[in-house]
């Protein structure tokens, strides 16, 4: 990123002027790498000669000019210097209507969820193109090496320019629903990072609530689009009270929710509970329904936990997952105690999916340190913390064994 230049312009504006050259020259790979080029020059430019007043339209118009030079470089020179001579002028994002005018974001998003992609491949390069995660971050996410996501992602970019896609594709259920996972994940990682010195990651939080307010616009009837919506905004209410003034995480019992975001919260609400008496009941929208539970308890000790889990057990017929089973645990828990829901663990013991993410040793050390078990608890949290790359997860779950075990 350009030094001296808000790496939150950048991270915005990528997406944009990447979405504006696909659309214009069809070429993913050659345009992202345009992209990078034309990043590279900012990086030399801007501390210089200060920040142009449109970021995006610059560079879109640097980009695009790496992209026709090497058009030009080609053997049918001729041929494609004519047909680009015939296209239309790119759209500058930025220049004539104001920042977010005439944004491609959207249409890159959905073209990254393209049909001829598999779902794992949609994501990830979702996460690459309109997230802007680089591919380590986005290998951390999927627990894959490195070396191994750089290839699936060239692979589906490839596969995109192979299948002669198009922005123009119809919005299918199927692909919204690629694409709400995707928003998903995009804003999980921003709210709680898989990796590094911070907890959280406000960018990326914020890029995923902006995409999902376009989709909702788009979508209006839709309830999942507004039950994803609505469980960003009540999730991400939390933000502030979810680390102190170092940086260490705060688990949610003990926050301070005169922090939490209002606005938010309220917001959130009637969204949940407009989708759920007008639409057909969706995961994202229990999710949600969860989440407004939690919001709406003036302390942790009101939390009606009972109703907590009887959502998560209806999440887990709709939607079984590893993951939805650990948190129903939880919530049982707290409802009925620690023994039942140590019970609700046993069956995914053998499944190494979530056996090996340090989730699933957390959950469990929390269960037993419930239950009184302190020396399987305090191995299950050294457990977890060895398994985690987040530094603020790593200190909280080493600190939770010491505590226990001191």
């Amino acid at each position: 990123m350009p030094e001296g230049v808000p790496e939150e312009v950048l991270r915005a504006a990528v997406p944009k002027v990447l979405g504006a050259l696909v659309r214009r020259f069809g070429q993913f790979d050659e345009a992202e790498d345009a992209v990078q080029e034309a990043l590279l020059a900012a990086s030399v430019q801007w501390p210089r000669e200060g920040m142009p007043d449109h970021p995006e339209g610059w560079l879109v118009t640097v980009a695009s000019r790496r992209m026709i030079d090497r058009f030009r470089a080609e053997s049918a020179r001729q041929r494609r210097e004519e047909a680009l001579a015939a296209m239309e002028p790119v759209a500058v994002p930025g220049a004539d209507e104001g920042v977010g005018g005439g944004d491609d974001t959207l249409a890159l998003l959905f073209l990254c969820c393209h049909p001829a992609l598999s779902e794992p491949s949609q994501v990830a390069l979702t996460l690459r193109a309109v997230g802007g995660l680089s591919t380590a971050e986005i290998a951390g996410a999927f627990l894959v090496p490195e070396a191994t996501m750089a290839q699936r992602i060239s692979r589906a970019k490839q596969k995109i320019k192979d299948a002669g896609a198009r922005f123009d594709q119809p919005v299918t259920s199927e692909r919204l629903g690629v694409v709400l996972h995707v928003l998903y994940l995009v804003f999980n990682e921003g709210y709680t990072a898989s990796g590094g010195p911070e907890l959280q990651r406000a960018d990326l939080t914020a890029e995923a609530l902006r995409l999902a307010r376009t989709v909702r616009a788009l979508l209006p009837d839709d309830g999942e689009a507004a039950g994803l919506l609505a469980l960003m905004l009540l999730t991400d209410a939390r933000r502030a009270a979810r680390t102190d003034a170092e940086g260490a995480l705060v688990p949610l019992a003990e926050q301070d929710r005169s922090r939490w975001d209002a606005a938010m919260i309220a917001e959130g609400v009637e969204l949940v509970s407009s989708a759920l008496t007008s639409a057909e009941l969706g995961p994202y929208q229990l999710q949600a329904a969860i989440a407004a539970v939690h919001a709406e308890a003036p302390g942790a000790a009101e939390t009606d936990w009972p109703q907590i889990a009887a959502l998560y057990a209806l999440l887990e017929r709709l939607a079984p997952n590893p993951v939805v089973t650990l948190n129903r645990a939880v919530a049982v828990a707290m409802a009925e105690g620690p023994r039942s829901a140590l019970e609700l663990l046993e069956p995914l013991e053998a499944d190494g999916r979530i056996t090996r993410h340090h989730r699933w040793w957390a959950v469990r050390a929390h269960l037993l340190e419930l239950a009184g078990d302190t020396v399987a608890a305090g191995e299950a949290y050294r457990e977890a913390a060895r398994r985690t790359t987040s530094l603020p997860e790593r200190r909280y779950l080493t600190g939770r064994a010491a505590g226990i075990s001191g």
